[in-house]
């Protein structure tokens, strides 16, 4: 592509991803964000929880000025907890809701411009009970958000029986539950994931296409599924080009293109798409950072 990626979108990173131990809400936060909104590169962060109002405030007044987007991602206060929206205990799932309503009102704070979230664990035998569990607690977290500005709630691809084994999941439901969805509420959307795709045990095109309405937000990364025994297995986004992995420049660059021919990469409304990668082991954050900008370089210059 020869015209500037930055026509087509915002590039941003997942701050608590690209930075060990900041998931919980803790951690030197404000440290590591200043890092982010110093680099040109990226004009957009994704963040989570800040347990201190004080490093909010700051946070959101270094995002501000720095001329920077920035979204929200409630994932980690499901994922750190082992809460779960869909689960069928009617007292934790209402626990679990409680908590992403508490996001989004961080999420207002920081002037975030969408709000996402993942779908629980579930079992094969009682995955329905748990598809209208689902659609329950999302219905929940669409009026909360609404009731308080116009920011969208986006529900996070996951893969369903490899790691998070979320249950959403494969595309059949994930259409199911946006179609839903979006007949009633108009602030939702899907997130598409390129290093979920794999997971889920479907191509780009099979992943992307039948949900192509519903998508508002997208992440790059990279997962190794060869073999359980393969180091850095499962969700752990890994820097692209690791070794057993899935993703590098060629398939990020054909995520990429589906996304520009679908329409969601626009000059008119550039949307946010964001590096979800995770240094392995001792690796320095830098340097998967690094790694990250450099395969995007190439690989817009294939799309």
């Amino acid at each position: 592509m020869e015209k500037s990626m930055r026509r087509y979108m915002k590039v941003g990173i997942i701050l608590h991803m690209a930075y060990n131990g900041l998931a919980t809400g803790e951690g030197p936060i404000l440290e590591c964000l200043k890092n982010i909104v110093t680099d040109e590169y990226f004009e957009a962060v994704e963040v989570t929880q800040m347990k201190d109002p004080a490093v909010r405030k700051a946070a959101a007044e270094m995002i501000e000025g720095a001329h920077m987007s920035v979204a929200y991602g409630g994932q980690p206060r499901m994922l750190t907890t082992g809460m779960n929206i869909n689960d069928l205990d009617e007292e934790k799932r209402r626990a679990a809701v409680v908590s992403l309503k508490n996001g989004i009102d961080e999420a207002y704070e920081l002037k975030a411009t969408g709000f996402s979230f993942l779908a629980g664990r579930y079992e094969e035998e009682t995955k329905e009970e748990s598809f209208e569990a689902l659609l329950k607690s999302t219905r929940e977290l669409c009026e909360y958000a609404k009731s308080k500005g116009n920011m969208p709630v986006i529900l996070e691809i996951f893969d369903y029986d490899i790691d998070k084994k979320s249950l959403i999941g494969p595309v059949h439901l994930a259409k199911r539950y946006a179609a839903t969805i979006t007949a009633e509420y108009d602030n939702f959307g899907l997130m598409v994931d390129l290093s979920h795709i794999p997971m889920l045990h479907e191509t780009i095109e099979e992943s992307i296409l039948p949900i192509k309405k519903y998508i508002k937000h997208a992440h790059m990364g990279n997962t190794v599924i060869k073999s359980p025994d393969c180091e850095g297995y499962g969700d752990s986004h890994p820097r692209f080009g690791f070794p057993n992995s899935e993703n590098d420049v060629d398939e990020l660059a054909k995520y990429l293109r589906v996304l520009l021919e679908i329409g969601f990469l626009s000059e008119e409304n550039r949307p946010i798409v964001s590096f979800e990668v995770k240094p392995w082991r001792d690796e320095e954050s830098e340097v998967v950072i690094a790694n990250a900008k450099r395969t995007l370089n190439l690989a817009w210059e294939l799309v």
